[in-house]
């Protein structure tokens, strides 16, 4: 099990760092979601989630340790914002620009219209 939660997490890393590395603007929203939900499983995954324990200090001999949980729950709320701001952010720059890319070249579309 271990193994295929490694996997997911080197997929989902790699392909977001891929499509980061692209020079449109919607590649680079889809990667930046892609790295941050690699992320969130890495730190949701560190917490060591064991079905035996309990959730309530108390109740049962180990508990689960909450602390990964609210530090995802705390990245996915700032990636959503993050990613609301680069996708106004990227809707702003197609219409000033009247393309999509990020350095703000014109491409030759452009050029020959």
């Amino acid at each position: 099990m271990e193994i295929l939660i490694a996997a997911v997490i080197a997929v989902l890393t790699s392909c977001g760092v891929y499509l980061l590395l692209r020079g449109r603007t919607f590649p680079i929203i889809l990667g930046l979601t892609l790295l941050t939900y690699g992320v969130n499983l890495f730190i949701f995954v560190s917490g060591r989630l064991n079905p035996d324990s309990s959730t309530i200090i108390g109740i049962g001999e180990q508990y689960a340790d909450p602390l990964p949980q609210a530090l995802v729950l705390t990245a996915i709320v700032i990636s959503f914002a993050m990613t609301a701001f680069v996708l106004v952010l990227a809707l702003r720059a197609r219409a000033e620009l009247g393309n999509d890319h990020v350095d703000g070249r014109i491409s030759v579309e452009d050029v020959n219209s």
